[in-house]
């Protein structure tokens, strides 16, 4: 008897997930290093991403509700391209997203007790995966809580700074240091910060009226979550210049130091902190709902497409991805994880849109922008982040080969 998962999650629910990922991630992990890569260009660079972001939305939207069901683009791949599509997708999703996960756990460490950052990394990853374990309408309204608390927080660090008189607006005007690549760069590492609206299509079986709550959602969290990187990529840019913010681990407590409001600074690190706990749960939400579809299919072991008979979640895959995301942020280096988690994400948006491409002429301008856009942010990224993402599809493709013969469990 094919198990399903509950569908308890409205527009609401939907959006405020997506943003629970994606506000954490980039405003307090991706703007420094992107800075480094742009120098004065980072605005520019911020709007290339939230294009290609904004093609890959709607792609994801369209088929999340043709194709209602957990798993994203592992899915849509394998329904519009064919097996081999879907399980690349899905095992670009699970690795580079794991990074992700360990990307956040440490942002949670670096900012709550910088000397121990490893070993809090591991209590949040154990914490935020019981939570989830709980339901996932439990997870839907602590994210509802946590979102509220960041944005309060940001709106804080942006009104402080900008009534200080402390911004100069000359900063955001493009400099001699701003070149092609240096953009390109900073756009494919500021995609890992937008990705998180791949969190709404992952629950598409777990969505109410997905054919309507999907497309409306997925739109709604993207724009709400530009306005708020622009707002905030303004105000510290105006305030630090861009050689400071590329030089600095927090760079929002940095434009509040500057602005002379030191009692914002412990304010902004518990905002941090919250932030990334917020994208910690959703990350460990979705990897885990692509991790049962994928189990489902027989390309990982069938024991995790269990369903759990009282929560109604897929406990068992829930439990591994924290493991594994666990032992991954005992070790891990926060920048590096970004940059290897951008090309498994954007190879993983690459067939989304290539899926999108199938459905008719009407999505195929906003699909080919997308495709294009993916592969020319992909293959920007760090030379390290593109020769790592490269072994690690290639080890997925080689693990197709040899599950490819075992038997497929039935799809609901």
């Amino acid at each position: 008897m094919t198990q399903e998962l509950r569908r308890s999650l409205g527009v609401f629910d939907a959006v405020v997930i997506g943003l629970g990922s994606m506000v954490g991630a980039g405003i307090f992990v991706a703007l420094a290093p992107a800075a480094g890569a742009a120098g004065s260009g980072l605005l520019p660079a911020l709007g290339v991403a939230a294009v290609v972001a904004y093609c890959n939305a709607m792609a994801s939207a369209r088929l999340a509700a043709r194709y209602p069901a957990s798993g994203g683009t592992y899915v849509y791949g394998r329904e519009r391209l064919g097996p081999f599509w879907g399980y690349l997708a899905g095992w670009a999703f699970v690795v580079g997203k794991t990074a992700s996960c360990a990307a956040m756990a440490l942002t949670v460490g670096a900012y709550l007790w910088p000397e121990q950052a490893n070993a809090v990394a591991v209590a949040a990853v154990v914490a935020l995966t019981a939570v989830n374990y709980g339901g996932v309408q439990k997870s839907a309204l602590l994210t509802r809580v946590i979102v509220a608390l960041v944005l309060a927080v940001l709106a804080a660090v942006v009104a402080v700074s900008f009534a200080s008189g402390s911004g100069e607006f000359e900063r955001l005007g493009l400099g001699a240091d701003v070149s092609a690549g240096g953009v390109l760069q900073a756009a494919g590492l500021l995609f890992f910060a937008f990705a998180g609206y791949a969190r709404i299509a992952t629950l598409g079986e777990e969505v109410r009226d997905p054919a309507r709550t999907i497309p409306r959602a997925v739109p709604l969290a993207l724009g709400i979550a530009l306005a708020v990187y622009a707002a905030v990529a303004v105000c510290v840019l105006a305030v630090l210049g861009p050689q400071a913010l590329a030089a600095s681990s927090a760079p929002l407590a940095e434009a509040a130091r500057a602005a002379d409001a030191g009692w914002l600074v412990p304010v902004v690190r518990v905002g941090a902190v919250v932030a990334a706990l917020g994208s910690l749960l959703s990350l460990i939400l979705g990897v885990s709902r692509t991790t049962l579809a994928m189990a489902r299919d027989g390309h990982l072991p069938a024991g995790l497409a269990a369903v759990h008979p009282r929560f109604q979640v897929p406990h068992r895959a829930e439990l591994a991805v924290g493991a594994v995301v666990a032992v991954v942020a005992a070790t891990a280096d926060v920048r590096g994880a970004i940059g290897f988690s951008s090309f498994g994400v954007l190879v993983y948006y690459g067939i989304a849109n290539a899926s999108a491409w199938t459905l008719g002429r009407s999505h195929r301008a906003l699909a080919a922008v997308g495709l294009a856009g993916c592969a020319v942010l992909a293959f920007a990224l760090p030379l390290t982040s593109v020769l790592a993402g490269v072994g690690v599809l290639a080890a997925g493709v080689v693990a197709y080969a040899v599950t490819r013969g075992r038997p497929v469990r039935p799809r609901p």
